[in-house]
C-alpha cells in the first residue's frame, strides 16, 4: 500500500520534534490520521509518546501547559493560543462505571496503547519517522467504509458505552457501513446507553443526524435509537392510515430528517415532529386516521428529548417551538400558496424571521416526506414563500411593537393608562399589519383619539 505522507501544521511538526531530542518516541494519533487519509484536513491534533507526564512538563517548561489529565497521562500544551492534547502511551484497567477506566498503567510502546482504542479508523498513528502505524487494519477499513472495533466488540462497548452511539456517529457522518461483529455487539449493548450522561449522548446524536448517512443509520438502527428516545420504538412499521402519507411513520420521519438541511436543531426538530402521533390518532368509520393534537403531543416528547439531551436553553427552546408549530398553515382555504402581505406579516409577528424561514423549510421537508410531492415541486413552492419573504421585509414593513411609529409613553400623554396602553398598541399593531392603518405617528394617534 502507498506510504502515507502527512503535511504537520508546524507547531505540531515542532512539538513531535521536541520530543523525539529529548529521546522519546512520539505520533500524531487517532482522528487526525483518520482523516489525513480520508483527504479531510483535521480539526483537532492529538499526540501520543512514551513520555510519563513528568518528563513531558521538562520537555515543555518553556511553553504554556495545562495539566488537563496528569493523572491518566495527558498535558495539554497551547501554542500560538491552540491546544494540543499530549498523552502518554498507556493501557487501561477495568471500566466499572462503564465510561472511565478505573485506573491507567504506562506502557512504553505505541502498539499496546492502540490496542486499547475503540475503532479501527481511529487506532492508527504516524509520525515523520516512523511513518504510519496501523496495526488493526484501519486504513483498508477506511478504504472500505467499514467501522469495526479494535478487538472484541462487545468488550469495547462494556468499557464505554457511548461507544455504541460513537459507532453510529462515525458510520453517518463518513457514510460507512459497521462491521457485522461490531453491529451486533452494539445492539445487544444498547440498553447500556441508558446509564450515559445526556451530554455525551447529545455530541454525538446530534453529529449522526446532520452526517451524509443519517437517513441510512436512523432506517438501520432505530432500535439502539429508542433507547435515547423510547418514542422511536413504536414509529417503526406503525401504518398511518391516512391518504395524505404513503409511507409508515418512521420512514416519513427518516425522510423528512434528510430533506431538512443538515443543521442540529433543524434536524433534531425533524426526528420528534411526529413522535405523539401514536399517542392521539383517532380512527374514523371509513378507517382513516386522524391525529388532531399530535403537534403539541409531540412538543411535550421533544420537552422530555431536551431534559435527557441536556440541550442548552435556546436550542431546547427553539427545538421544541419547531415541533410544535411545523404543521402551520402556510396555504390559503383554497390550497394555493398564501402569499398575502398580511398573513406574512402575522406570520412574522408571531415567530420572526428566523423561525419563519426554518418553518417554511421544514414545511418542504415534511411535504416531501409524504411520498406525495416531489423536491422540485416543493422547492418551487419554497422559492414562492421565501421570495415573497423577502421582498416583504425589503420593504422594512412593520410587524413587531417596536416598529411601531408609536409608543406606551405615547399613548399615555394621550390620556391611557394601565393594561389598556398594551391592548391599544396591539390593536394599532394589527391595524397596520392589516393595512387598515398606516404606521405614521399621525394616523396612529388620530386612531387612538377616535
Amino acid at each position: 500500500m502507498e506510504e502515507l505522507t502527512i503535511t504537520l501544521p508546524e507547531d505540531v511538526a515542532e512539538l513531535l520534534a521536541m520530543l523525539r531530542d529529548a529521546g522519546y518516541p512520539a505520533y500524531t494519533v487517532g482522528g487526525c490520521v483518520r482523516d489525513a487519509l480520508l483527504g479531510i484536513e483535521p480539526h483537532d491534533w492529538d499526540i501520543c509518546t512514551s513520555a510519563l507526564p513528568g518528563q513531558m512538563q521538562q520537555v515543555f517548561r518553556g511553553l504554556h501547559t495545562v495539566e488537563t489529565g496528569l493523572k491518566h497521562g495527558t498535558l495539554t500544551v497551547v501554542v500560538h493560543h491552540v491546544p494540543y492534547e499530549i498523552t502518554t502511551f498507556r493501557v487501561d484497567g477495568a471500566y466499572t462505571d462503564h465510561r472511565h477506566p478505573d485506573a491507567v498503567a504506562f506502557v512504553d510502546n505505541i502498539a499496546e496503547d492502540l490496542s486499547r482504542r475503540d475503532f479501527t479508523v481511529n487506532a492508527m498513528a504516524w509520525s515523520p519517522d516512523s511513518g504510519l502505524v496501523d496495526l488493526f487494519g484501519g486504513r483498508e477499513d477506511l478504504a472500505a467504509g467499514v467501522i469495526r472495533c479494535v478487538g472484541d466488540p462487545a468488550l469495547r462497548f462494556d468499557e464505554d458505552a457511548l461507544r455504541v452511539l460513537r459507532a453510529l456517529r462515525f458510520a453517518s457522518v463518513y457514510d460507512f457501513a459497521v462491521d457485522p461483529a461490531t453491529d451486533a455487539a452494539a445492539r445487544k449493548l444498547a440498553p447500556s446507553l441508558a446509564g450515559v450522561a445526556g451530554e455525551r449522548i447529545r455530541e454525538e446524536l446530534l453529529k449522526l443526524l446532520c452526517g451524509k448517512g443519517a437517513g441510512r443509520i436512523l432506517r438501520a438502527y432505530p432500535d439502539i435509537l429508542s433507547v435515547i428516545i423510547p418514542e422511536i420504538g413504536p414509529m417503526v412499521g406503525y401504518d398511518q392510515k391516512n391518504h395524505h402519507h404513503s409511507y409508515d411513520l418512521w420512514e416519513h420521519t427518516v425522510r423528512a430528517v434528510e430533506n431538512i438541511p443538515p443543521e442540529a436543531d433543524l434536524r433534531l426538530a425533524m426526528l420528534l415532529h411526529d413522535t405523539g402521533k401514536p399517542r392521539v390518532r383517532i380512527m374514523d368509520e371509513h378507517g382513516e386516521g386522524h391525529y388532531r393534537g399530535h403537534q403539541q403531543a409531540s412538543a411535550e416528547i421533544a420537552e422530555r428529548a431536551a431534559d435527557t439531551l441536556r440541550l442548552d436553553n435556546a436550542t431546547r427552546d427553539r427545538v421544541i417551538r419547531m415541533v410544535r408549530y411545523h404543521d402551520i398553515p402556510l396555504r390559503t382555504e383554497t390550497g394555493e400558496i398564501n402569499l398575502d402581505r398580511s398573513f406574512l406579516l402575522r406570520k412574522l409577528n408571531r415567530f420572526g424571521e428566523k423561525d419563519l424561514r426554518d418553518l417554511i423549510r421544514i414545511h418542504r421537508a415534511d411535504r416531501i416526506a409524504t411520498g406525495y410531492s416531489s423536491p422540485e415541486r416543493e422547492d418551487r413552492r419554497m422559492k414562492q414563500r421565501l421570495d415573497a419573504l423577502d421582498a416583504l421585509l425589503a420593504e422594512k414593513p412593520c410587524f413587531t411593537l417596536k416598529d411601531l411609529a408609536v409608543n406606551g409613553h405615547d399613548l399615555q400623554a394621550a390620556g391611557l393608562c394601565g393594561k389598556e396602553i398594551g391592548e391599544t398598541l396591539q390593536r394599532l399593531l394589527e391595524d397596520v399589519m392589516d393595512g387598515r392603518l398606516d404606521n405614521s405617528r399621525d394616523a396612529l394617534l388620530r386612531a387612538v383619539r377616535g
